[in-house]
């Protein structure tokens, strides 16, 4: 990768880090990269509204078309820039980046550099910077259109269903992402094949009754009890020997009545992070769950509603895909390290590859980094240059 490529894209992450906005609501950091994209490459870039996407044309009649995604969305978590000792930190309260994807941002931002930068442009009627390589010293970069796409809510699942549709609208074959690691050698490749993240949901089962004074309690319907055996109900469900994989239920919330000693709670909820290595199975779980809230409300004349949020379908990545990213790690020098279990966050890069094959590709940020979605954690820029290699080396071998 050029040097001032580099330069800029780690100076892009760090504005991008600066200015976190939280899923669906990304309006500057949108605008932030477009900017940046037209300012400094030549490509195509058009606004879908709460998205976009960059366009390279290889200038080949008939040429296919393959597909990077970067998300760009933040988290509702504290910075803790100081204690972290970095200069860029958010300047949004609540809100950072901790889960990398302003390094995922500005990692395809450079390629969109390399593909297209105004300095290495040709018969284009725009003259090249002092210092800029040669002809013959210039990257080919692809015999094939190359779309790259910004997602916005990611961290919602709300993104990527809207996103995906890209792939049919313009014949897209196939479609790559990246996701730092910890717990992997700074800078490694770690692959799998099939599902490699969990489908999963937020489901709350919401329990209304009948008030009454708190000495009279016969007078009401008191959801308590329901709603103590309902968590006890997610429990018996989610045991893991019903299930051929993995499947869990994470209790996230429970609440019962308000603390007023005069009056006996009449509306309780469970909420519960749902989450399955098969969506099948999660699914089948899930049937249970509402089964027993149902019979539970009808058994206490209780009221019942449900309620779905953060909706993640299961990522399932093409083994031909993986081959084809693991020759182009492989071309370019890079470690190669197999993942042997799949990775339980959810990720909605998963709509994607129900549209068209690709896969999911896990970059290392170091063996003993702080985990994603925490407190210390902050993307390595050393990464963003291995990412922008990975992405041209498997543009070189899918040609």
């Amino acid at each position: 990768m050029k040097p001032d490529h580099l330069e800029k894209i780690i100076e892009l992450r760090h504005r991008l880090h600066a200015c976190p906005e939280l899923s669906l609501q990304e309006h500057q950091t949108k605008e932030t990269l477009m900017e940046f994209l037209r300012a400094h490459t030549c490509l195509e870039v058009v606004d879908r509204g709460r998205w976009f996407y960059a366009y390279y044309d290889c200038g080949k009649p008939g040429a296919g078309a393959v597909a990077f995604r970067a998300d760009f969305d933040a988290l509702p978590m504290e910075e803790g820039a100081e204690a972290m000792g970095i200069s860029y930190g958010s300047r949004n309260p609540g809100i950072s980046h901790k889960c990398g994807h302003d390094g995922h941002s500005a990692a395809l931002a450079g390629l969109a550099l390399e593909l297209g930068g105004r300095q290495r442009q040709e018969g284009r009627g725009e003259p090249e910077e002092d210092g800029a390589p040669s002809r013959q010293d210039r990257w080919n970069p692809a015999s094939r259109n190359v779309y790259l796409i910004f997602q916005h809510g990611e961290e919602v699942g709300g993104g990527g269903e809207e996103c995906a549709k890209l792939l049919a609208e313009k014949g897209i074959s196939r479609v790559f992402a990246v996701h730092n690691r910890s717990g992997y050698p700074q800078g490694s490749i770690v692959l799998k094949s099939g599902i490699v993240q969990c489908a999963s949901k937020g489901l709350t089962v919401s329990l209304t009754g009948q008030p009454a004074h708190a000495s009279q309690p016969e007078d009401g319907r008191n959801p308590a009890r329901a709603v103590a055996e309902l968590v006890l109900a997610v429990e018996e469900a989610s045991r893991q020997e019903r299930y051929e994989d993995l499947v869990m239920a994470t209790i996230v919330q429970v609440a019962v009545g308000h603390k007023n000693f005069g009056i006996a709670a009449s509306y309780g909820e469970v909420s519960m992070t749902l989450r399955g290595a098969r969506q099948a199975e999660m699914e089948e779980m899930e049937r249970q769950i509402r089964s027993r809230a149902a019979a539970l409300a009808q058994r206490d004349g209780l009221g019942i509603s449900f309620e779905e949020q953060d909706v993640f379908p299961e990522t399932v990545n093409d083994p031909g895909c993986v081959a084809l990213a693991e020759e182009a790690a492989r071309q370019g020098g890079m470690e190669v390290l197999a993942m042997k279990e799949l990775f339980r966050a959810s990720e909605d890069f998963g709509h994607y590859l129900k549209v068209c094959p690709g896969a999911m590709v896990y970059v290392g940020n170091g063996e003993e980094y702080p985990q994603i979605h925490t407190d210390r954690y902050d993307f390595p820029d050393k990464i963003l240059e291995t990412i922008v290699e990975l992405f041209k080396h498997i543009l070189i071998v899918g040609s």
